[in-house]
């Protein structure tokens, strides 16, 4: 085999008690009065029971209503508002011209506060009436609203991609913001790629001595010499460093250095932001060897994507890499460099695991890449006859605890079955019977505090779990994504996966495998996110650990994860113009660098509810209340959450009809900007994780809000409101040219069999899966010329993958799907289904403006929100 086999069958006391486990932290703030989840609008009870069935009504004809938006106030300030149609939407441009010599962009003249966003009824504010305007939906993706702020200060805001608010005009008081009846929350993609990230080397890092602030473009210069804190106001000394300019290499402009150009950059930090010598890259793989998981035919495609990128791990050369396998044993490699061949090292007595050769089980990669070569090589045939079915995951988990503990690192996990066999063991806690009910649904919460003290634990020693889920019974996803959650990890699940009866599941493993292995990663990172005095977080969304009251420990950061924050106002803000948000992202790079990502947002405070209004981002809006609903799901039930999302829709209507409208009509008005909220509830309520009386696999349930808390913004959206398009007659005109390919660009469509046509082909995008659904009477052309096939009837029914064609027609389609796979991390799989095909019910479950024997149709459930609010 070319592998050595020692069993070490005695007990031994070898091994070290795990430290004590880390005092249990909920994901809110110490010291803060409890607050209901949704804000306020929750106060009075929810409605009981769901929404009552109704017969669809035809929607009421004759002619649009009124604009109802009161007479505009005269602004103080001189505010000329620029309206550009683009791209079929209309975006509100607001420049205030200030005289020569004015305020520059931190010091705001008072006629900014006293400027009304309303003095020409922005296009965020047309009144829309949701029961008649049925084609709500842009043509094209909706792009995160502008704040209003002078251009100077705009220009220089951080990226809607990486930091966005859900409100971007602030209220200045919490009772403002209560009476909107809308989330306040931040959502960041701290990690992101970005193709331009200025990097400054400096020996000082400037900061407030206050708050710790870094320097950012929303600071004021009281001169040369001074400058003034944009979150906690203190006024501080310019150090004689700052005052030369690298970039432009002149002296006496600290304004213009890039920290203060910048509203994202990153510092490299010196000494005195390290604990301990930056760690090295450090990869622990841990991998089910059981029957079942040798019967997936997993082993053979991970072993040769790591063989394929074993080159391309981050790391220099302190690179660490090492392997355990399990299954009712746990297997040790022995790699040390010297040896001939690997050494398999077992260990049976999983009640008391030790590590058989501490010194040689993690080992130097560029000095052993041989023996580690030699091993992928042979591990597949290693367990090819194994009948082991039991699986010892949590012993597998302590021992690699204990070899990752004394540097940190990455554990990455690959599991095909449910737990059954020493600490950790889990049993099955779902009842097929029970998929479809209408009734709450049970065991979201973990079965056991197993796996979260023991992420705790790796958190505390700076390690990050990751886990591979690949299975085709029940794992309890509920239980073992702790591990994962709590340690900063990420969880992958590929249901179903099988090497031969699911090839397109094998595709996407591959795929998201070589980008997993060759991401780039920081290790033992925290992250901190300060606001300005008044302003307060209380409570954390994402993967990591919360060590002090606005800390987070994160062992590993990776550029595909997400974090949101909820915020409440403490203290009112009268006084100000802006506000400033900053998140700092502490880390040490794969080369062993101690970096700092500093991201900074600045919005502009507001006293009038229409101004709020204005500002509102529907697609943050519903990330947050998506994120707040899975802990309430978890921690209440899944008919509360439910509840709470249709009160979101309900009560910020309401506020708007009572306190922004003054002309009453009838209908279910809403503000432009937020047309779409009923839509993105409603897509909410029919998403995998909230849906009820669909049948749905618990592990299924539990991984769809397991991506709504941890996807950034932009994938999160496409999980809950799927993009659908007609691709049968793609053209090249409005099509985007990237690198020398033509990008069709064809509309979007609304979610509903309507849209559909037998003649036509028409590709979804929900994210992780894209579809292809090819009418019954589909153009002989699309068929031929796209697929290959003569027929309808000749589409074979696993189609995964379509055929590179030298036609227009195949490059266009092959060229659209291609790019929009490119603008997400992970590799959504794509189906070609007709409609005899099994994945037919899934295409048709997105069609979330129709009705279900479950489920409201968009129109019943409009008809539903405005009975309630004109109750």
């Amino acid at each position: 085999m070319g592998v050595i086999i020692t069993n070490y069958w005695l007990c031994s006391s070898a091994g070290v008690a795990p430290p004590p486990m880390n005092p249990m932290a909920p994901h809110t703030y110490q010291g803060q009065p409890s607050r209901p989840a949704y804000g306020t609008s929750l106060t009075g009870p929810p409605p009981s029971g769901p929404p009552p069935t109704m017969k669809p009504t035809p929607p009421p004809t004759g002619p649009p209503v009124a604009n109802a938006t009161p007479p505009p106030p005269k602004a103080d300030g001189k505010c000329s508002v620029n309206i550009i149609k683009h791209l079929g939407l209309i975006l509100v441009h607001f420049f205030i011209f200030q005289p020569p010599g004015g305020p520059g962009p931190a010091q705001l003249s008072p006629s900014l506060a006293a400027m009304s966003l309303q003095s020409s009824t922005p296009e965020a504010l047309r009144v829309v009436n949701l029961l008649q305007e049925r084609n709500l939906l842009p043509p094209t993706p909706i792009p995160a609203p502008t704040p209003c702020l002078t251009q100077d200060l705009q220009k220089l805001n951080c990226s809607p991609e990486v930091f966005r608010c859900t409100l971007t005009s602030i209220p200045q008081t919490q009772s403002l913001l209560n009476k909107a009846k809308m989330p306040l929350g931040l959502l960041l993609h701290p990690f992101k790629d970005l193709s331009q990230l200025p990097v400054v080397t400096s020996s000082t890092i400037v900061r407030c001595r206050s708050c710790r602030t870094y320097i950012n473009p929303f600071v004021s210069f009281l001169d040369q010499r001074r400058w003034k804190c944009n979150l906690c106001y203190r006024v501080n000394d310019v150090p004689e460093e700052f005052m030369y300019n690298p970039v432009s290499r002149s002296y006496g402009e600290p304004h213009k250095r890039p920290e203060v150009q910048n509203a994202t950059i990153e510092f490299i930090a010196p000494s005195e932001y390290m604990l301990r010598p930056p760690q090295p890259a450090v990869y622990l793989f841990v991998l089910d060897v059981s029957h079942n998981a040798v019967e997936t035919g997993y082993l053979n495609v991970f072993c040769q994507s790591l063989l394929d990128n074993i080159n391309s791990l981050p790391g220099d050369s302190r690179t660490k890499v090492g392997f355990i396998t399990f299954d009712s044993t746990i297997h040790f490699y022995n790699l040390q460099e010297g040896l001939s061949q690997p050494q398999m090292l077992i260990v049976s007595d999983i009640e008391d695991i030790f590590l058989p050769t501490p010194d040689s089980l993690l080992v130097n990669l560029n000095e052993c890449k041989e023996l580690v070569q030699d091993l992928l090589k042979s591990l597949p045939n290693l367990f090819e006859k194994t009948m082991e079915t039991q699986s010892a995951l949590g012993s597998a988990l302590q021992a690699a605890f204990k070899l990752l503990s004394p540097t940190g690192g990455r554990m990455s996990v690959f599991q095909t079955q449910l737990p059954n066999l020493g600490v950790g063991a889990l049993q099955s806690r779902e009842d097929p019977n029970q998929r479809a009910s209408a009734k709450d649904i049970q065991h979201l919460a973990p079965a056991t505090d197993f796996y979260k003290k023991l992420a705790l634990d790796c958190s505390g020693q700076q390690v990050a779990v990751d886990l591979f889920l690949l299975s085709a019974q029940y794992c309890d996803l509920a239980s073992l994504g702790c591990i994962s959650r709590y340690s900063a990890g990420s969880v992958y699940y590929y249901p179903s996966y099988h090497h031969q009866h699911n090839p397109a599941q094998v595709e996407r493993f591959q795929k998201d495998l070589k980008r997993y292995l060759t991401r780039k990663i920081g290790f033992e990172a925290v992250m901190r996110i300060r606001c300005t005095k008044g302003l307060s977080i209380h409570t954390f969304h994402g993967n990591f650990f919360v060590r002090s009251t606005d800390l987070l420990s994160l062992p590993n950061v990776n550029p595909d994860a997400g974090f949101a924050v909820q915020m409440s106002i403490e203290e009112n803000l009268d006084d100000m113009q802006i506000v400033s948000f900053q998140a700092a992202l502490l880390y040490t790079s794969s080369k062993g660098e101690r970096r700092i990502r500093v991201h900074t947002l600045c919005l502009p405070v507001v006293n009038s509810l229409s101004d709020i209004f204005a500002g509102a981002d529907v697609q943050a809006i519903t990330g947050l209340l998506a994120c707040m609903a899975v802990d309430r799901s978890v921690t209440a039930s899944l008919s509360d959450a439910r509840d709470a999302m249709t009160n979101a829709a309900i009560d910020s209507l309401m506020s708007y009809r009572q306190s922004v409208l003054t002309v009453q009509q009838p209908g279910l008005l809403a503000p432009a900007c937020l047309r779409l909220f009923p839509l993105y509830i409603l897509a909410l309520l029919k998403q995998k994780g909230f849906r009820t009386g669909t049948s749905t696999r618990l592990d299924d349930r539990v991984f769809a809000m397991l991506q709504l808390k941890y996807q950034p913004l932009a994938y999160a959206i496409l999980m809950v409101h799927p993009a659908l398009y007609r691709v049968d007659d793609l053209t090249d005109e409005g099509a985007l040219n990237i690198n020398e390919r033509t990008i069709p660009q064809p509309r979007l469509l609304q979610l509903s069999v309507e849209k559909l046509s037998r003649e036509g082909a028409f590709l979804m995008d929900a994210g992780t899966v894209m579809y292809l659904w090819i009418g019954r009477n589909c153009h002989p052309n699309f068929l031929t010329q796209v697929l290959g096939v003569p027929s309808y009837a000749a589409v074979p029914d696993n189609l995964y993958l379509l055929p590179e064609l030298d036609t227009a027609e195949s490059q266009r389609t092959r060229a659209f799907i291609g790019w929009l796979r490119d603008q997400r991390p992970f590799f959504p799989s794509l189906h070609i289904i007709r409609d005899e095909s099994q994945l037919k019910a899934s295409f048709m479950q997105n069609m979330i403006e129709d009705r279900t024997e479950s489920a409201l149709s968009y129109y019943e459930f409009l008809l539903h929100l405005q009975q309630q609010i004109s109750k």
